[in-house]
């Protein structure tokens, strides 16, 4: 659900959304969430300074209660812009 949730508002915050793709990657203490995007969408996504994924972090933050998970978000570029 926070996967797929990560995933959609990326595509909003992207200029080619049909691209993005996610995964994630369990850790033993807490879950990474990896969005892959163009080169010229990961600043899109992290925002200035940030500020776009910690808004994407306070809104999964709430998930933590419930499923009792920790979630780290990490933004990939893309390595062959060809994807």
């Amino acid at each position: 659900m926070v996967e797929s949730f990560v995933r959609e508002y990326a595509k909003l915050l992207a200029f080619e959304p049909d691209v993005i793709k996610s995964e994630i990657v369990p850790h033993s203490d807490f879950d990474e969430i990896i969005i892959y995007a163009k080169k010229a969408d990961v600043g899109r996504i992290i925002g200035k300074d940030g500020a776009m994924v910690r808004a994407i972090k306070t809104v999964i933050s709430g998930c933590r209660a419930k499923e009792d998970k920790n979630y780290k978000i990490t933004v990939k570029a893309y390595e062959n812009t060809n994807s």
